[in-house]
């Protein structure tokens, strides 16, 4: 085998004339192909099988009027799609997913960075900087709720908010606020919603508080110690130099946030089956599951699942230029 060689022009130190470098390119042995098609091919060939064969399954599926249980399907090019742009529960869903994936990233984030700073960086003043008093305990009772499957969570509410019956509306009567002692908060259109975010921020901030305290352990303490000479309160302290440190963290966060919210299959269905009241929770994947399942038309909910997936990707797009045109990346590069 001939072996192909490359000159390139090496800067000797101290300012010399430079040198020519000879680069061989190590020859293609059996051990080095071994290697390249079991740690390289085979894992390409696992991702293209069972990722991106079942995504273009999908969009054929989409094209046709499927119906999930017959053996052949009519090819009907966009009609699905155009059909979708034209119904309402659909795009009523569509609405719900977005406030979802604004509302609940956002709340979870700052409930979850506040609680970190105060268990990391929100000892007392003086001294070495530190957390509270037995943030140990807080980080674990604070993660309970992370570690209870998603569908046992959704239960759980929904006996909390059932009214007449439900703990919160015994809860609200014994405190004077009888107005709600029989109040059905999954029942009514203006506080479903509301009450289906709570649960899932409930569920999530505990996961994400313990991440952020990982990101803000690894900043260095003396950081912390210059703000604090400087005369930098918590607050100032949080907002200009823990935020900005974590940046990347709470970047990641926000889109798996994103994602859940855009989903939220399991606790919409265990919270409101039916979409709640006047479709006021209705998301997409409940939507989906409907149109598959009750209605028998697989081709028609496989297009519902094509717009999930691209309103999930187009989400995760705008998170990255946004933070890349709020300075992320300049800031990187600074590093």
């Amino acid at each position: 085998m001939t072996v192909q060689q490359n000159l390139t022009q090496e800067a000797v130190p101290g300012g010399g004339p430079k040198r020519s470098v000879t680069r061989r390119r190590r020859p293609l042995t059996f051990d080095r192909v071994s290697f390249m098609v079991v740690f390289l091919g085979l894992p390409l060939v696992v991702f293209v099988v069972f990722v991106v064969s079942p995504f273009v399954q999908a969009l054929y599926y989409s094209l046709t009027d499927w119906s999930g249980f017959s053996a052949g399907q009519n090819f009907v090019g966009f009609d699905n799609y155009v059909r979708l742009f034209h119904d309402d529960i659909f795009l009523k869903a569509v609405r719900n997913n977005i406030e979802l994936a604004i509302v609940v990233p956002i709340v979870t984030i700052v409930l979850a960075l506040t609680l970190a700073t105060l268990v990391t960086i929100g000892g007392s003043g003086t001294g070495t900087v530190r957390g509270l008093r037995n943030s140990g305990f807080y980080r674990i009772v604070s993660f309970f709720p992370y570690v209870i499957p998603a569908i046992v969570i959704g239960l759980i509410w929904a006996q909390v908010f059932t009214p007449g019956s439900g703990i919160l509306d015994a809860v609200l009567s014994k405190i004077g606020l009888h107005q709600f002692e029989n109040y059905a908060w999954l029942g009514d259109a203006r506080t479903a919603m509301p009450a289906s975010m709570f649960v899932m921020i409930w569920g999530f901030v505990g996961f994400y508080m313990v991440l952020f305290i990982a990101a803000i352990r690894g900043i260095d303490p003396e950081v912390f110690e210059a703000a604090r000479i400087d005369g930098a309160g918590r607050f100032r302290t949080a907002i200009s130099i823990t935020v900005p440190l974590i940046r990347d963290n709470v970047q990641t966060a926000y889109i798996y946030l994103g994602i859940a919210a855009l989903d939220a299959f399991v606790y919409m269905q265990a919270l409101n089956p039916g979409g709640g009241p006047q479709n006021s929770t209705l998301v997409m994947p409940q939507q989906l599951f409907t149109t598959a399942f009750t209605k028998g038309q697989f081709g028609y909910s496989t297009a519902m699942g094509v717009i999930l997936a691209a309103v999930t990707m187009l989400f995760a797009l705008l998170v990255f230029v946004v933070n890349a045109l709020t300075g992320g990346r300049e800031r990187k590069v600074r590093r």
